[in-house]
């Protein structure tokens, strides 16, 4: 006898959707529209607009590395959890150039995210720690390096 059923596949297709077909059918948000970029990106983009309108007056930054990381390290302990006492956690830092290494700005990401409230007040933030970093490396005050400093 002859079944008129059809062979089984030897391994089973991976499910696409739920048993009743109503599956997420493709991405919640197209790639342009902010939903889809993550906070991370999202920071490193405020960072690089900040760094951007710095080089106009400021053109020595182009040989700056300007780097986003989570949070500091913390020097001598084994876990983040052993932040030293009563020290206030940094917004960023500056590293001068040595002769096998360019110099470095870093903004610490969660740090800021941390202290706004929403994206504006972030971008603010964002601005006047990099200000304040590229101050530091260049030896000057930060009002010299963005007169609008303080201000915004």
């Amino acid at each position: 006898m002859d079944s008129s059923l059809p062979p089984e596949p030897a391994e089973p297709r991976p499910r696409r959707r739920d048993r009743h077909g109503r599956g997420m059918r493709g991405p919640v948000a197209p790639p342009q529209v902010p939903l889809s970029t993550s906070r991370g990106d999202s920071f490193r983009d405020l960072v690089a607009d900040s760094v951007e309108r710095l080089e106009r007056r400021w053109p020595q930054l182009s040989e700056v590395d300007f780097l986003v990381l989570d949070v500091p390290r913390i020097e001598g302990a084994e876990s983040a959890d052993e932040w030293p006492g009563e020290t206030a956690v940094p917004l960023g830092s500056a590293v001068s150039a040595e002769k096998d290494r360019s110099a470095q700005i870093v903004v610490y990401r969660r740090p800021v995210e941390i202290r706004t409230k929403n994206r504006d007040e972030r971008a603010l933030l964002v601005h006047e720690v990099v200000v304040e970093q590229v101050a530091e490396l260049l030896g000057l005050a930060p009002e010299s390096v963005d007169p609008r400093y303080g201000q915004d």
